[in-house]
């Protein structure tokens, strides 16, 4: 409902965030990978703006605190002011490309005022780039995968998820995004649970680690997309277990990295898995124990943010 003496809106949005269930880093490339949309996104609000050619931005967190603010020139979108440099010539950059696609994005004397806001903590890793880019590149009515590819970098399955309604198998076939809706919907959802290990870890260093050390080995690529196809096919959480073990054993020897459940949770009675960049972010985990002895057992060894499969994803719907 918008307020009294509220300006309407030019443009809106919100965008889904992310979860990468398989296919971690092999995703990059061709393996076949499945990922979620989650019910935690971020909105873009675009209203006019008092002064013209310029572009007044700021994004706040899920508090309704401002975190980043900026006012730029336009259209070349120099930054005048900003809060954080390295932010404001990120988002520049990002601007930049939706304009090479789209000429006459930002291009007039109008001026603008920009509102975005995550309704999640950003240090959770579910894609505050992704959702932004997502969202940008829908008001400038641009390729998104294009903006992504030109700046950031990636895979592209975050994108995919950003406006996705459900599961979808993502594949990267040379720099074409293929995407398929599937149905992944879990019998045994209520034994799936969401733990932020709290060690929120850059991408670009995940990806260069698995650069220096996999290298896209052909026949691990085939075993990520079988896995992925188990994944998908379980029918009960013992397959998803031994899915998930497997899954966990490739990765880890593959980047010669230790797993979540060595670290931590070697004496957990169900199935771990890293979903994103390894050693932080979010990790699955899988247990058929009553709901409060499973969220005790992980807040106890410190980890106090787990999430069910109804608190992160929500229903998804069929393709």
């Amino acid at each position: 409902m918008t307020l009294p003496n509220t300006p309407l809106p030019i443009f809106e949005t919100r965008a889904s965030g992310k979860l990468l269930l398989t296919g971690e880093y092999f995703v990059l490339d061709g393996a076949l990978a499945l990922a979620v949309p989650v019910r935690f996104g971020q909105t873009l609000r675009v209203e006019a703006g008092k002064e013209p050619s310029r572009l007044s931005w700021t994004s706040k967190t899920e508090k309704g605190i401002a975190w980043f603010l900026a006012e730029y020139e336009l259209p070349a979108l120099a930054p005048l002011t900003f809060t954080d440099k390295k932010t404001a010539h990120t988002l520049a950059d990002i601007l930049a490309s939706c304009q090479r696609q789209s000429p006459s994005f930002l291009a007039g004397k109008e001026g603008f005022k920009v509102l975005t806001q995550n309704d999640f903590p950003r240090e959770w890793g579910l894609g505050t780039s992704s959702t932004l880019i997502a969202s940008l590149a829908q008001w400038a009515g641009v390729n998104p995968y294009h903006v992504l590819f030109d700046t950031l970098g990636g895979s592209g399955y975050d994108i995919a998820c950003a406006y996705a309604t459900g599961a979808i198998l993502y594949r990267l076939e040379g720099q074409a995004p293929a995407v398929q809706p599937v149905v992944f919907v879990p019998p045994f959802s209520h034994s799936l649970y969401f733990v932020y290990l709290g060690k929120k870890q850059d991408s670009r260093m995940g990806i260069q680690n698995y650069r220096e050390r996999a290298k896209g080995d052909a026949g691990q690529l085939a075993d990520i997309s079988r896995l992925t196809e188990r994944f998908l096919a379980a029918k009960n959480l013992p397959e998803l277990d031994a899915v998930v073990r497997e899954h966990e054993l490739l990765i880890s020897r593959a980047l010669d990295l230790p797993r979540a459940h060595d670290l931590y949770f070697s004496d957990f009675w169900g199935a771990t898995k890293s979903l994103g960049a390894w050693g932080g972010d979010f990790m699955l985990a899988t247990s058929q124990r009553p709901d409060a002895e499973t969220r005790a057992y992980f807040q106890q060894k410190g980890f106090d943010v787990v999430l069910n499969w109804a608190e992160m994803v929500g229903t998804l719907t069929s393709p």
